[in-house]
């Protein structure tokens, strides 16, 4: 049975393919049009998981739409009763979108699919909570979903068992730990939607002196849940500001974007990301109530949120944690043709190790027409030779794209469209933000170390294969990895399996083995403001416009020189 999950309209639109009751294919919308965070209908990344499997829509038993956009155009209307006339505008502004592209997607899909089969429409939190559950390697576990907003839900609790996820709990608008944390965002001068993972980096230099403050804007409640002082949020009725006046009479101006970042900035920025794992450890803590709930899953954007989760896995007692690597928007299009696959075709469950490696791939022949259209050459390498290659490049401080096999499915780039470099050389960071990325200097760097190794530098419980985790560096390592040390003394951690990216693992081990360090920065295969690289065109573009030094791309080795 062949089930087809669907996401757009908001941000990050996505597509995804399950085939009895496994995803076999999955893409955001952005890598094909590269528009980052594009919320248009996905039908490049439709068209690619169906191509993918060999199929048309003719042949799907199923389109699931990860949300219901009834409920979402009913929770406009009734907030902006509430708060008329200011919520006029607003609801003005986003009334005819919620029609035309919520309301009317059923025909739309039809039209652009021409498609006459069976069309499902699943709660977003529902969408989330699957994409976790039903990929975990759990039997059974208690399921947390944590975003700005779905329908209503703002966080919800499920129990995940052999019978499937059921809902237990959740709080809804305007209370919500995603908006918060995007409303205080916005405060200091960074994007909502797309640069929330910043003000978690810019914690790090700051300390948390605003805390008891923040302790106005929201109320923990004794059973894990909030709510929050809405006199310090306008999201609910502004279309240009997500905060009241009140806020800057409580924290002083906020920020505009091209600023400086003061000290002040940053002390806002640890005092949110403290209080945000605070809520999330006390959401988690109640989650331990939930019937035979040795482990958890977590979904939803504010899982994302890597410093948190180290934070829960740290100080909640489960036995195990698994976050869905596409934990947004793009992975409810997985959740939702999960959630089909398994509770209404019928699927039995399947728990396989969890990979994310579920986009396109290109042939070297392919490869090698491309670079030769942009008048590059190269050399053809066996896998072994690239490895070592690319292991001594990156000993000799060069900076190498690194572009193999199939795509990543989520936010990450974890070693198939990666920028790779020496962690050990302590100018890297500043070199690869400032001459490769073009992007903020405080942002952080992530180390990927072999699986087998980790424990040797970090201070970590198991396996991190998705970058979701940012455990203390070993005292004793610091100085070996300063690149991907943050000045906190923590690594956001990605470990490479030999099982999941046997190629990848190679080249670290021959790095290991030339340097003594087992570890390479990994960074994605991108600059500021743009997608992760999809294609070869892709690749040879951003490596054309960087100053990196060469560019492995299947089994060809490109240098500029």
């Amino acid at each position: 049975m062949i089930s087809l999950g669907i996401s757009c309209n908001y941000h990050d639109s996505a597509a995804c393919l399950v085939v009895d009751g496994r995803p076999v294919a999955a893409a955001e919308e952005e890598r094909f049009s590269r528009i980052k965070h594009d919320a248009s209908f996905p039908a490049s990344a439709i068209d690619y998981c169906l191509s993918q499997a060999g199929i048309t829509a003719a042949d799907l038993d199923a389109i699931t739409f990860y949300e219901k956009p009834a409920r979402k155009l009913e929770r406009l209307l009734k907030t902006a009763r509430l708060y008329m006339p200011q919520s006029a505008t607003l609801v003005a502004e986003q009334f005819a979108p919620l029609v035309r592209d919520g309301l009317c997607i059923e025909d739309t899909i039809r039209e652009r699919l021409a498609y006459s089969g069976a069309i499902y429409f699943c709660e977003h939190h529902l969408s989330h909570a699957a994409s976790a559950f039903y990929v975990s390697p759990f039997t059974e576990a208690a399921v947390l979903v944590v975003d700005g907003v779905g329908e209503w839900a703002t966080c919800t609790r499920f129990s995940g068992t052999p019978e499937g996820v059921q809902k237990l709990s959740e709080i809804h608008y305007p209370h919500s730990l995603g908006l918060l944390y995007s409303m205080l965002t916005a405060f200091l001068g960074f994007a909502v939607n797309d640069d929330e993972y910043k003000v978690m980096g810019l914690a790090s230099y700051g300390a948390p002196t605003y805390r008891k403050a923040l302790d106005t804007l929201l109320t923990r409640h004794a059973d894990g849940s909030f709510s929050l002082n809405l006199d310090y949020v306008s999201y609910m009725y502004d279309r240009k500001s997500m905060y009241t006046e009140a806020l800057e009479q409580l924290l002083g101006p906020a920020r505009r974007s091209q600023e400086p970042i003061t000290q002040r900035h940053q002390d806002i920025a640890a005092s949110l990301q403290a209080l945000t794992e605070d809520v999330m450890v006390g959401l988690a803590d109640a989650s331990l109530a939930v019937p035979s709930a040795g482990n958890l899953c977590l979904a939803g954007g504010v899982a994302y949120n890597c410093v948190s989760n180290t934070k829960v896995a740290a100080r909640v007692g489960f036995d195990k944690i698994f976050i869905q690597p596409a934990a947004g928007d793009s992975g409810a299009a997985m959740g939702a043709a999960l959630w089909t696959s398994h509770n209404i075709l019928g699927e039995p469950r399947q728990t396989p190790r969890h990979h994310s490696l579920l986009g396109p791939e290109f042939g070297n022949d392919e490869i090698a027409e491309r670079l030769q259209a942009f008048g590059l050459s190269f050399e053809r390498l066996a896998a072994d030779t690239l490895c070592q290659r690319v292991a001594s490049l990156i000993l000799a401080d060069m900076v190498v794209g690194w572009f193999q096999g199939r795509m990543e499915f989520g936010p990450r780039a974890l070693g198939a469209r990666s920028i790779l470099a020496n962690p050990r050389n302590a100018d890297m960071k500043d070199i690869l933000n400032a001459r490769v990325k073009f992007r903020e200097e405080f942002r952080p760097f992530a180390p990927a170390v072999l699986e087998e190794e980790a424990s040797k530098y970090f201070d970590i419980p198991g396996p991190s294969p998705f970058m979701l985790l940012t455990p203390k560096v070993h005292n004793g390592r610091r100085r070996e990895i300063p690149s991907v040390t943050h000045i906190d003394g923590t690594a956001r951690v990605q470990t490479v399996s030999r099982q999941d990216q046997p190629l990848f693992h190679q080249l670290i081990s021959c790095f290991g083995v030339m340097s003594g360090t087992p570890i390479v920065i990994n960074t994605s295969f991108n600059i500021r403001g743009e997608p992760i690289v999809c294609t070869p065109d892709d690749a040879i573009k951003c490596f054309l416009g960087t100053e990196i030094d060469f560019l492995a791309i299947g089994d060809l080795l490109v240098s500029k020189v």
